[in-house]
């Protein structure tokens, strides 16, 4: 891989892998346009430069996802006389209290963390399968060009409780079917839950943290066990390096335009956009350039 395929690459997984249409839609055409050939490097490499796009997240957010707990929430009340048993639930709940983002994330998590370690091999056997891409990219397209007037109620409390983190959380497990996009799955799931389109794709972007770095240490690790595989990482160090960068600046950008176009103008023009991509992969099988890269 060279440095140029390697931007490009980055470029293209920073604007749409938070984007609802499908990052792994357009990976596939950006290398079978650039003519480039399977391999296990190539193969990790789109997986490692999503630590970049994770990044971005948690800088934009940052005051989400670093939060120190005051001393008081290890202090008893003063007018207290807890046993230790007491005391070990007080301090818990209290816990619970003020790290529920976290819990929350953890929850929404859960099920694609399960789902994908018990089928990570049909997973990555599915993800070859091109006109799978292809046809989820459209019949996605078409749902997304009228979810905003299925998903049109939102509620006055915005609140994200444990049921609905769990809720957004399986319907995160869809995106597992290449094409249909994570960012997609997980926004819907939301708006499903009478969230504004604007809370639901924040959302989503968070969980995309766990979710996303839970699959780019399982690919890093299984390259680095490999000794050939670690060899092969120790001579690319610096096209992974300039990967996670670019995919990093390029997220942040993609985040802060997708936030606010979704707020104004709604999914309609992602699913007709959906539709011309997936289009164009039919376009490419029948003129039978090869994509089988990812």
């Amino acid at each position: 891989m060279t440095w140029f395929e390697a931007i490009i690459i980055a470029i293209v997984e920073g604007l749409t892998e938070f984007l609802p249409v499908s990052s792994t839609g357009h990976m596939i055409i950006t290398q079978g346009l650039l003519g480039m050939h399977s391999d296990e490097f190539i193969k990790a490499f789109t997986v490692i430069i999503q630590f970049g796009a994770i990044l971005s997240v948690i800088v934009l957010y940052f005051k989400r996802f670093v939060q120190v707990a005051p001393i008081s929430v290890f202090q008893l009340p003063a007018d207290s006389n807890f046993g230790t048993w007491h005391k070990l639930r007080y301090f818990w709940g209290q816990l619970i209290r003020k790290y529920d983002f976290y819990w929350k994330l953890l929850i929404a998590f859960a099920p694609a963390a399960v789902l994908g370690f018990l089928f990570s091999d049909a997973i990555d056997r599915l993800l070859e399968r091109v006109e799978v891409v292809a046809v989820m990219l459209i019949v996605g397209g078409v749902f997304m060009i009228f979810v905003d007037k299925i998903f049109d109620k939102t509620d006055a409390d915005q609140t994200i409780g444990w049921r609905k983190a769990l809720f957004i959380g399986f319907c995160q497990c869809v995106a597992m079917i290449p094409g249909v996009s994570r960012s997609m799955a997980t926004i819907v799931g939301g708006m499903s839950q009478r969230l504004t389109r604007k809370n639901a794709a924040e959302f989503s972007f968070f969980l995309a943290v766990p979710t996303m770095f839970a699959a780019s240490a399982w690919k890093f690790y299984k390259l680095f066990a490999d000794p050939a595989s670690r060899q092969l990482l120790g001579q690319n160090i610096d096209t992974l390096i300039i990967g996670n960068v670019v995919a990093f600046v390029v997220a942040m950008l993609a985040i802060k335009f997708f936030i606010g176009f979704l707020t104004k103008y709604g999914f309609k023009a992602f699913g007709y956009y959906r539709i011309a991509v997936g289009a164009i992969l039919l376009i490419l099988l029948l003129a039978n350039v090869n994509l089988s890269v990812i």
